[in-house]
């Protein structure tokens, strides 16, 4: 049976990444490439929401991956994975950056003051460096490609010796999960680009596969649901108290024992809750579903185009600048997956679409 909590799990986060960054945008708080702060408020105490997510949301998406690459692969072969995910998530940030992606580079490039390239460069040069400035959000998609081709080596080596132990798991085990997570989050992270946290984001997506994937521990998370969510909301408070105001996504804020052990009370709270109260699927749920992938791609667009083409000029004030700002993260989205996803070819470059397949 499909875990429908799986992907409600999902679809809820990519609504949480669109908030963070309607506000991520017009933060005040020191994290840079963006407009940053057009109030006159003295502290944006909103912002407080970036840092009750950031620490987690990502997170649990690659524990949800790991989750889904086992599922798949109990169904399909290791060659139809790798094709699978190859199309579906090194196209888009691959060939996509070209075929679509550089309209957000353009975006990106002007978002700062001192963002203008100098002159003389060659367009042809000016155009790789607008795509490689369009992966925006597709970082996520690139990195658990990487994954996924791990995980098939490893696969191979381990041939499910290494999952069947994962299915032991108890709570204690969870619980001491914390360590290993801290130190994979001081690991393997790239200078400038905070965001390729490879030890982090890789370690949880294979817990997600050799751990989570099994039911009994997913009971387990279920029943001692309350265990994890008490200590994360404790830990949540804790983070935001001695760290708003810190640049939350940079070293050393971003590899702290605080905020390793908060995003992962939280990642168990998520997926235990989720599973137990969560499983279901309506006609609201199926949408979000079927459109979150559109929604995560197309959806940073929306909101440039409001922060450049009306907010960085002057054109309107804060209230509607984030009103606009979140109706166009939305709506720009879900036009472009519907338009683009009926375009044959070109939606596999920007989408990972099948060309027999309409949606994903």
């Amino acid at each position: 049976m499909r875990r429908k909590y799986l992907d409600n799990i999902r679809w809820m986060t990519v609504v949480l990444v669109v908030i963070y960054h309607v506000l991520y945008m017009y933060n005040a708080e020191g994290v840079m490439g963006v407009v940053g702060k057009i109030t006159n408020l003295e502290v944006q105490y909103y912002d407080l929401f970036q840092y009750i997510v950031y620490p987690w949301f990502m997170c649990i998406l690659f524990i949800v991956s790991g989750i889904s690459s086992r599922l798949y692969l109990e169904k399909h072969t290791g060659k139809e994975f790798a094709k699978s995910r190859t199309r579906k998530l090194l196209v888009p940030s691959t060939i996509g950056l070209f075929a679509f992606q550089f309209i957000q580079g353009y975006f990106n490039m002007h978002m700062g003051d001192g963002a203008t390239l100098p002159e003389g460069i060659p367009a042809p040069i000016v155009f790789i460096i607008m795509c490689l400035s369009g992966i925006g959000v597709l970082w996520y998609i690139q990195l658990l490609w990487i994954f996924s081709m791990l995980l098939l080596l490893i696969r191979k080596i381990e041939k499910d010796r290494l999952w069947k132990l994962g299915g032991k798991t108890n709570i204690l085990a969870i619980i001491l999960f914390t360590i290993p997570v801290w130190v994979a989050a001081l690991i393997l992270n790239t200078p400038i680009i905070v965001v390729y946290r490879f030890g982090l984001y890789g370690l949880l997506f294979f817990l997600g596969y050799f751990v989570f994937s099994h039911e009994e521990v997913i009971e387990k998370l279920k029943k001692y649901f309350a265990l994890f969510l008490v200590p994360a909301i404790v830990l949540g408070v804790l983070f935001c108290i001695f760290n708003f105001g810190k640049v939350y996504a940079d070293a050393p804020v971003n590899r702290t024992p605080l905020f390793t052990s908060y995003a992962w009370f939280a990642c168990m709270a998520v997926l235990g809750g989720m599973a137990k109260y969560a499983d279901f699927e309506n006609k609201f749920t199926s949408f979000m579903t079927k459109k979150s992938w559109g929604l995560y791609v197309f959806h940073y667009l929306g909101i440039s185009m409001v922060a450049i083409w009306l907010v960085k000029p002057g054109f309107i004030s804060a209230v509607p600048a984030y009103l606009l700002s979140m109706i166009a993260a939305f709506a720009v989205a879900f036009v472009l997956y519907e338009i683009i996803s009926r375009i044959p070819v070109y939606r596999w470059m920007v989408l990972g679409i099948k060309k027999d397949k309409k949606r994903n």
